[in-house]
């Protein structure tokens, strides 16, 4: 059958979107392996399921490119925002979106009938080191020692509904294509993790690189810059309930850590609009 989609991003990190408010795609694994490829396919980070929901205003369901279903994307949810309030799903600035990681609350900025940024309530990161998850006890790590590929790293390890390796080191320059799939399978994170490289540029101002698991280098993390921030404050290098600008290859994206959560803001953008087989 043909289906149709919504191509959109947030600073580049793009998914394929379907509404599924009525019925959800049979089998969105294998769908989100054969679409994402970005020679054969439609092209894209993975997909993601817009369903109907009976705790919020909608479901958010994300697959990544290698078929596995993702706990959060930021800059997905700010997207799913968009679709709900352009197309007249859910006509109000304030939306619940219910997600494996919880229900997020998104503030839409809307200009000329249309929504350009979302900010997000992300929630409070996860830091306790089980928790996360690591193989690693106590109530932070924080600039832990360990070995990858014969260099030891300094790493500090959060969770925003999904598990997060930050490393304070240069991006650029660096072969993520060939040292990421090391990190993201390391034996410390026992489901995998995505993980970041980060400069800091100046007081509140980094900028990134990531690996996520299951997707590769994308151009953007949302739920990677909040874990960033978080990292930069527990390492010194950004301030608490500052704004905290985030540089990513796609764009910058503006994360604040207060006393009870993260918010993180940034555009949502459509691509385009088609159909496919599914």
């Amino acid at each position: 059958m043909l289906k149709k989609f919504y191509k959109m991003h947030g600073i580049g990190n793009d998914y394929i979107y379907f509404d599924c408010l009525q019925e959800e795609l049979p089998d969105p694994e294998t769908t989100s392996i054969r679409l994402s490829d970005r020679h054969t396919g439609v092209g894209g980070d993975g997909i993601v399921m817009i369903c109907k929901s009976d705790v919020a205003d909608a479901k958010m369901r994300m697959f990544n490119a290698d078929g596995s279903e993702g706990m959060m994307c930021g800059n997905a949810i700010r997207c799913v925002g968009k679709f709900l309030y352009d197309f007249d799903k859910v006509k109000k600035p304030t939306l619940t979106i219910e997600t494996l990681s919880g229900i997020k609350t998104l503030q839409l900025t809307v200009k000329d009938g249309k929504v350009e940024e979302v900010e997000v309530d992300m929630g409070a990161p996860i830091l306790e080191g089980r928790a996360i998850p690591t193989t690693l006890d106590g109530e932070k790590i924080v600039g832990y020692k360990y070995d990858f590929l014969g260099y030891q790293e300094e790493i500090t390890c959060v969770s925003m509904g999904n598990p997060h390796c930050i490393i304070f080191k240069d991006p650029d320059g660096l072969d993520l294509e060939k040292i990421g799939p090391s990190y993201e399978n390391a034996p410390i994170f026992p489901k995998r993790v995505n993980t970041e490289f980060v400069k800091v540029l100046g007081k509140n101002e980094l900028k990134m690189r990531v690996w996520e698991r299951g997707s590769g280098e994308t151009r953007a993390c949302g739920t990677g810059a909040c874990a960033v921030a978080v990292a930069a404050v527990l390492n010194g290098y950004a301030e608490r309930n500052a704004q905290i600008t985030v540089r990513l290859l796609g764009g910058d994206l503006s994360i604040r850590w207060t006393d009870e959560t993260v918010f993180m803001k940034g555009s949502a953008t459509l691509a385009f609009i088609g159909e496919v087989e599914i």
